[in-house]
């Protein structure tokens, strides 16, 4: 990596603003459900604090309040988790920017402050250059850790760079490690597997993968159009329509390029989404019927492959993972992975790493992204405006 990050600056004695991913599940009650994106900015936090920063200012978002403070957006029970978790007082403010946020940081006892949800603000989005340089205004360094907002040019990853020295904190770091070496040099054969519901959402995935994989196996609902393309009837089954030509266009690439394309052969089909006493495993899908998983044909020869891998990538759920009974393929797949010996498995954040999590294999795996929407671009080789803003090895503006 040829970013800065927080081993190549000194902080004691300073104020470091960091960009968090903070935006985690809350139940009706404001309970967080999952809170693996707080416990993912740890090591950055501790590491700050025991290098001597004199304070760590947090910042994140939560949820989409377009611009308006929305009560039960605030982050208080983040703050609440985050202590427990930090075993550090954290200091709670009720916003973000201005005199009073200042003087408060500036007068707190607490070392570890966080600041109110930044897109009560539409500034922030709109990456509105006074916002960040408010913010930038909180202290001496920036550091960016949020990788799950690395794709959006907000003011908190982006603008503020261009007013602070900027570096990447540990879970950015790790993200572009693992990523970067699975897609610009990985130990072969690569294998990828991708699902999802729409082909419109992976076009440009596939087209930068076909320079890289070996093998990309295609399952969930995007497959239904590949399938559709070469003339095979899914039935009611989920369908991209306009993507139909893209497919065949896709297919023709593969083969040109020599990479193997690993469709699916069976399906577990219902009447309908609702009627899970229906199911069965079929080769051929009648009209009426729409298939919600793969079946077992296709995940012995999904496995069959994988087996031989030396890296994969999983960006997709292959089947409806969520309601158990159309999840019997997703699982075996995971369960199949989290047993490989020797191989780089990477899950691609968002539903992937929802379905490992679902399955208690999350420790199995070598790297779950922690960005869905950015590790999906990353992927698809494009640049990341949240890491570009960074400051590189080679500057010493620190």
């Amino acid at each position: 990596m040829d970013k800065q990050t927080i081993q190549d600056v000194t902080f004691k004695g300073k104020k470091v603003v960091v960009r968090v991913d903070f935006n985690v599940p809350l139940d009706k009650s404001l309970n967080i459900t999952d809170d693996r994106r707080i416990k993912e900015a740890l090591p950055t936090i501790q590491y700050l604090l025991k290098q001597g920063a004199s304070k760590v200012i947090l910042m994140s978002h939560l949820g989409r309040p377009d611009g308006q403070v929305v009560e039960n957006l605030r982050l208080t029970p983040i703050a609440k988790q985050l202590e427990k978790l930090l075993g550090e007082k954290v200091l709670k403010l009720d916003e973000c920017v201005g005199a009073a946020v200042k003087q408060k940081i500036d007068q707190s006892k607490e070392k570890v402050v966080l600041l109110e949800n930044l897109r009560f603000h539409k500034e922030e989005e709109k990456n509105n250059p006074e916002f960040a340089k408010q913010l930038a205004a909180l202290a001496d360094i920036y550091v960016n850790d949020a990788f799950g907002t690395a794709h959006r040019a907000h003011a908190s990853t982006e603008g503020i760079a261009k007013f602070l020295p900027a570096v990447a904190g540990f879970l950015i770091e790790r993200e572009l490690k693992y990523l970067g070496e699975a897609v610009n040099s990985p130990k072969r054969p690569m294998v990828v597997i991708l699902g999802g519901a729409k082909v419109s959402d992976k076009i440009m995935l596939i087209e930068n993968l076909l320079k890289k994989a070996d093998s990309i196996l295609i399952g969930g609902g995007m497959a239904f159009t590949f399938l559709k393309a070469m003339g095979k009837n899914i039935g009611n089954s989920k369908l991209d329509p306009e993507k139909v030509d893209v497919a065949r266009s896709l297919l023709e690439k593969a083969k040109k390029a020599n990479v193997h394309i690993e469709l699916t052969s069976d399906f577990c089909i219902v009447k309908n989404f609702d009627a899970t006493d229906t199911l069965k495993t079929v080769k051929d899908i009648p009209d009426g019927w729409e298939s919600l998983d793969i079946g077992p044909e296709t995940r012995k020869r999904f496995k069959d492959i994988l087996s031989k891998a030396k890296t994969v990538i999983w960006n997709g759920p292959v089947g409806v993972f969520e309601i158990d009974a159309y999840a019997a393929g997703t699982k075996d797949v995971a369960q199949h992975l989290a047993g490989l010996k020797g191989v780089m498995t990477i899950i691609g954040g968002g539903d992937s790493a929802a379905a490992v999590s679902k399955f208690g294999l999350d420790d199995k795996m070598t790297h779950i992204s922690t960005g869905g929407g950015a590790s999906l671009e990353y992927l698809e080789g494009k640049e990341l405006p949240g890491i570009a803003a960074l400051q590189s090895k080679r500057s010493a503006r620190v």
